[in-house]
């Protein structure tokens, strides 16, 4: 199956709709892009979608493919065209976008402890979770 996002307004992403390959392939058995936004064109009326890969995230493809716009879209996400990539909405303030991978950061790393953490954007620190 391949996924497709469906653009909306200033590039939020508004549905993620699957296609099974196989439409996806023209006469040489190559598949391509145009074919299944053209097939969901058809099938919508709607004009504007851009494929997403369900392995990519960070601009790396989990299985070892050719990862393809930074991150798998998700409803909420924007796509970014200058950056052909789809970049997740931004979780607080403070955060800054990665422009390698385009996936929002904290201003403070991440505790490499092994215990659970949540962000407190009034203190701009990570917060032991209690289980």
């Amino acid at each position: 199956m391949a996924s497709f996002a469906k653009i909306g307004l200033n590039g939020k992403v508004i549905a993620v709709h699957s296609v099974v390959n196989e439409v996806l392939h023209d006469s040489n058995g190559i598949e391509r892009e145009d074919i299944g936004i053209d097939f969901l064109t058809k099938l919508t009326g709607w004009a504007i979608w851009k494929q997403t890969s369900y392995n990519t995230q960070g601009g790396v493809h989990k299985l070892g493919g050719t990862p393809l716009r930074k991150n798998h879209a998700g409803i909420g996400y924007t796509y970014d065209e200058d950056r052909d990539a789809f970049i997740p909405k931004k979780p607080f303030n403070s955060w800054v976008l990665n422009e390698t991978t385009c996936l929002w950061e904290a201003p403070v790393a991440y505790p490499t402890d092994g215990q659970q953490y949540s962000w407190n954007e009034q203190n701009q620190s990570w917060t032991l979770t209690e289980l």
